[in-house]
């Protein structure tokens, strides 16, 4: 492979002509959906607790616009509380069969109330009862304690909608730089960061070493 063949790659994946990489994100992220059997909508979320200490679980991505990537939790959980604690955070999403990797840091906010509501409603009833049933990340004593809650809210429950829980809701990751990484033979992998200054302002773009 020349360097000429490296510079027709790096086109042919939308590198050289964008200047936002929010469009080039969604369709990674499109083709991820052609192409990978589970979630590829799936991330890593990293965040740190008030000892600087990481933490990194899988989440699902629900939304990725212009103002950010969104995703939704108890926000009495670790990584809600965490989030809550420094506003910021990092994700990652590695798509194997693409052989692609886009890296996420940025700034957190919550989502508006109204987002909250419109996202929870589209949930199966169950996932919603399951939302006001799990102290998540808190101590269980045994399975039958979370089967005992889950029932006890389905009964609450039983008539009618099931609403959105107070400690339930959503967080932006809105981001201050986004990296592309593409498998290359031999290790010379393509990768392109963009970065800005805050959210909101111009994006410059950075080839980087492998």
């Amino acid at each position: 492979m020349t360097l000429s063949d490296l510079s027709t790659l790096t086109a042919a994946y939308g590198f050289t002509e964008r200047h936002d990489p929010v469009p080039l994100f969604k369709e990674w992220l499109a083709d991820a959906g052609k192409s990978e059997p589970n979630d590829p909508n799936g991330m890593a979320l990293a965040t740190v607790d008030e000892e600087g200490l990481p933490n990194v679980r899988m989440v699902l991505l629900k939304d990725a616009d212009e103002r950010g990537f969104v995703f939704y939790t108890n926000y009495q959980s670790q990584k809600g509380q965490e989030i809550l604690g420094t506003s910021k955070a990092a994700l990652c999403f590695h798509w194997k069969s693409l052989r692609r990797q886009v890296r996420v840091r940025g700034i957190v906010e919550q989502v508006s109330e109204a987002e909250a509501d419109a996202y929870f409603a589209t949930r199966a009833r169950d996932s919603r009862i399951g939302a006001w049933a799990s102290q998540q990340s808190r101590p269980l004593e045994g399975r039958f304690a979370l089967e005992a809650s889950v029932a006890l809210y389905a009964a609450k429950y039983v008539i009618g909608d099931v609403p959105r829980p107070p400690h339930w809701s959503g967080f932006r990751v809105k981001p201050l730089s986004i990296e592309f990484w593409h498998d290359r033979p031999f290790r010379l992998h393509d990768r392109v960061v963009f970065r800005r200054a805050a959210p909101g302002g111009e994006w410059s773009k950075a080839r980087l070493y492998p």
